[in-house]
């Protein structure tokens, strides 16, 4: 796939190997590194994101804020390998119940206050509490106390201790031996004293104190600006830049203004318009400032499993043996995506199942005719079909939309919005119908698809019937969960992803989710102006504390 790199699965020999593993990042002369070298703005633009709070963080402008902003134990490399950040070491014992960590001492706040193992503790009490409303707050359901947090019943995990200033003990309800690599999400980061633990908490939202290689320069201006600064009390190797300025672009369409930004030398950094996938790549590729790279991400069209015409596993299969994927891949993206059949992404190889279920993924007229009757969507049903604008997806949605009114006859309304209302419209009670949706791991385990996307832990439901959560399909079956809590039990690799590969066909098999193209990304990069563009993070986000202006 045109060359790019795929992200390695490392989490085999982890008990072992990250117990003994030093924090990255270093002491010694580090403190002078970010002083001494580059200085200079990186300019992007993006749109609005709907939270930057390090505990409620769920989309890709709040994840590249809050990763600047804040650092965790742990994070991920480019090529998905997890390491220790403020992390001395990490061990579990023998069942993977319960886990230790231990703090690198003499890191600060952008305030001065210390981050220690107590920082901690509140951050993942203050992610977890009801109060955060945050759709990421599953990611701490294995611990101790968490159904007392999410019930605002407490105010601190009974499963989190800290022994003293630079140890955190974790006890879970259940065994998980990949707890770690949990720890790089930016819900596990440490907060200051500032933020507040069970209760609404806007003003930190607004202007986070974090401990990352950035911070804040003024409060978010909102639909205008989020601007940052070099750290320059970071604890680890400090950034070369002195700021980064996000500009905050019309939602309808900011794919195209950051195209053109870049072409006028007003942001250094841009995604691609679909349409002009082949005019970017022959124009900036030989000036080196093209970037491709197939990544841990995937995409998806997500069907509400449990309300209106997607409610049925026969609905599902018509839908996804309607869309002729090859064709949209040849046609609208010129050739640079490729389509899925897989939930788990290539991009982990000893996961992916590429013939899982070939020809459930390929157009196949008369199977999802007979699948459509059995469902009972006749043609002339309506069903809506949700996306979000400005990011590159109208070409494609419309092209799916115009396949299943050819093929089953249905009446397709297409609902475009911005990417926060496209969100919370997901989640809805109300939710019906079929939604674009894509999803990247947070971290280097198949598990961090089926988990968050499928398991009935990730669905929690508001008095309003909302979903807390990331499972947007509302998949519920007891089978499939099982399958994915054994596997997290299960130390030895080889019989952990076996287990993982079940649980995935198991939601192929019902059409959870409906796969579409495997994720490749595409960006222009200003390579002659910067430094350390010469890849993009685990999260698909320029790596900003590696930047450098070029002298």
């Amino acid at each position: 796939m045109r060359g790019a790199k795929s992200a390695k699965w490392v989490v085999g020999a982890v008990l072992v190997a990250l117990a003994a593993t030093a924090c990255g990042g270093g002491d010694g002369d580090s403190k002078d590194k970010g002083n001494a070298a580059g200085g200079g703005t990186f300019r992007l633009g993006s749109t609005e994101p709907d939270t930057i709070d390090p505990g409620r963080a769920h989309e890709s402008t709040g994840i590249l804020l809050s990763n600047a902003l804040f650092t965790g134990l742990y994070s991920n490399t480019p090529d998905g390998l997890a390491e220790p950040a403020l992390a001395e070491s990490a061990s579990s014992d023998e069942g993977c119940t319960t886990w230790t960590f231990k703090v690198k001492a003499d890191t600060k706040f952008s305030n001065g206050e210390v981050v220690d193992a107590e920082a901690f503790a509140r951050g993942w009490a203050r992610s977890a509490h009801k109060a955060a409303a945050s759709d990421v707050a599953y990611h701490f359901a294995g611990i101790k106390g968490y159904d007392q947090l999410q019930d605002g019943s407490a105010k601190t995990f009974s499963g989190v201790t800290t022994p003293d200033a630079h140890t955190i003990k974790v006890d879970l309800t259940k065994a998980d031996c990949e707890f770690v690599l949990k720890t790089a999400h930016t819900a596990y980061s440490p907060v200051p004293k500032a933020a507040k633990v069970g209760e609404e908490d806007k003003a930190f939202g607004e202007a986070p104190i974090g401990n990352g290689p950035f911070k804040m320069d003024g409060s978010w201006e909102h639909n205008k600006a989020i601007n940052l600064v070099r750290n320059d009390e970071y604890g680890l190797e400090k950034a070369k830049l002195d700021k980064v300025q996000v500009t905050l672009l019309n939602d309808k369409t900011a794919q195209q203004l950051e195209y053109d930004g870049f072409q006028a030398g007003t942001f250094d950094y841009a995604h691609i318009p679909t349409p002009m996938l082949k005019t970017a790549e022959a124009k900036y590729k030989p000036q080196n400032k093209w970037f491709a790279k197939d990544t841990n991400g995937m995409n998806y069209v997500l069907p509400i499993g449990d309300n209106g015409p997607t409610n049925s596993k026969d609905a599902r299969l018509a839908i996804s043996y309607a869309i002729d994927r090859q064709a949209i891949a040849k046609g609208v993206f010129q050739g640079y995506q490729t389509p899925s059949t897989t939930i788990v992404p290539p991009a982990f190889p000893k996961a992916y199942q590429k013939d899982l279920c070939t020809s459930c993924v390929k157009q196949d007229v008369a199977k999802a005719k007979e699948h459509a009757e059995k469902a009972g969507l006749k043609p002339g049903t309506e069903i809506k079909f949700s996306f979000n604008t400005g990011a590159g997806h109208e070409e494609w949605v419309q092209a799916v939309a115009r396949q299943l009114e050819d093929v089953l006859g249905l009446k397709v309304k297409l609902d475009g919005k911005d990417f926060p209302g496209l969100l919370k419209e997901q989640q809805g009670a109300q939710a019906s119908g079929v939604y674009r949706f894509a999803w990247g791991a947070d971290y280097p385990t198949p598990e961090n698809f089926l988990f968050p996307l499928l398991h009935s832990a990730s669905m929690n439901k508001d008095a309003e019937g909302n979903v807390v959560g990331d499972n947007r399909a509302r998949y519920n079956n007891p089978e499939f969960d099982k399958l994915v809590d054994t596997a997290r039990a299960t130390k030895d690799e080889a019989a952990r992803t076996a287990m993982y590969k079940q649980a995935e066909k198991m939601a192929m098999d019902d059409m959870a989710l409906i796969p579409t193209f495997n994720r490749s990304q595409f960006r222009l990069m200003a390579t002659d102006k910067f430094n350390g563009l010469d890849d993009i993070n685990f999260n698909e986000d320029p790596i900003l504390e590696k930047i450098s202006l070029k002298k």
